[in-house]
């Protein structure tokens, strides 16, 4: 079929064959095959099956990627509530062993409170020797009991001068001040607690979720 030239340039309708102002064929689309060999259809059917199977082929990647995607976000996600809980967990045992370190220490106090005044009088024993007179001051209701472990420890450790126990109000317990003049110690076990909470929650903070695993790895698995 021929096409139709217009002095303006324009084709207003497509046609097969295109011929130019000298009526020369100037395109002409290929011809379609009409008949194949059994050859060439096979090669054809090959061609389309590889074709298809790349397709395929890359399509199963593309979603494989995607699955894999996923599950590593979730992985990341699960990993960080495990360690949120494994920090949770560790914070609670802390809290639950400094609690029962705070009612054994408070239970042995209440049946020695003489215990802290008199391990700190053997640890200055060097620093005081030489000192002629000690006051300790001690709550109201322990003063008779520490005052005669105070007389015997000082004779155990050769002491010459006196030392005195006074009751202080608002002492409680096992508190107490040592003053030898030169120098003083004190124990309070409200405090002294408070300080090892304080510690301890530092420490915990500090850790965040950073810590060593709850179980480590098994290193005899690959």
């Amino acid at each position: 079929m021929a096409g139709i030239i217009h002095s303006s340039g324009h084709t207003p309708f497509n046609f097969d064959t295109v011929f130019d102002e000298g009526g020369a064929v100037a395109y002409e689309p290929p011809r379609q095959k009409r008949s194949f060999t059994p050859e060439e259809v096979e090669h054809i059917r090959q061609q389309a099956f590889a074709e298809g199977e790349r397709s395929a082929v890359a399509r199963a990647e593309q979603a494989t990627a995607a699955a894999l995607e996923q599950v590593a976000a979730s992985a990341r996600l699960g990993l960080g509530a495990l360690a949120e809980v494994a920090h949770s967990h560790r914070a609670d045992s802390a809290h639950l062993a400094m609690a029962a370190a705070r009612k054994i220490a408070d239970s042995a106090l209440s049946r020695h409170p003489e215990a802290p005044v008199a391990a700190a009088l053997e640890a200055l024993s060097r620093e005081v020797e030489a000192s002629p007179r000690l006051v300790v001051k001690v709550a109201p209701d322990g003063r008779e009991r520490v005052q005669a472990v105070l007389d015997r420890l000082a004779e155990s450790l050769g002491h010459s001068g006196r030392i005195e126990a006074r009751a202080e109000p608002g002492f409680q317990g096992a508190a107490f001040i040592l003053d030898w003049g030169d120098g003083r110690a004190a124990f309070d076990p409200e405090d002294a607690a408070r300080r090892i909470q304080d510690a301890l929650d530092q420490a915990l903070a500090a850790e965040g979720l950073h810590a060593e695993p709850l179980i480590p790895p098994d290193e005899t698995h690959g």
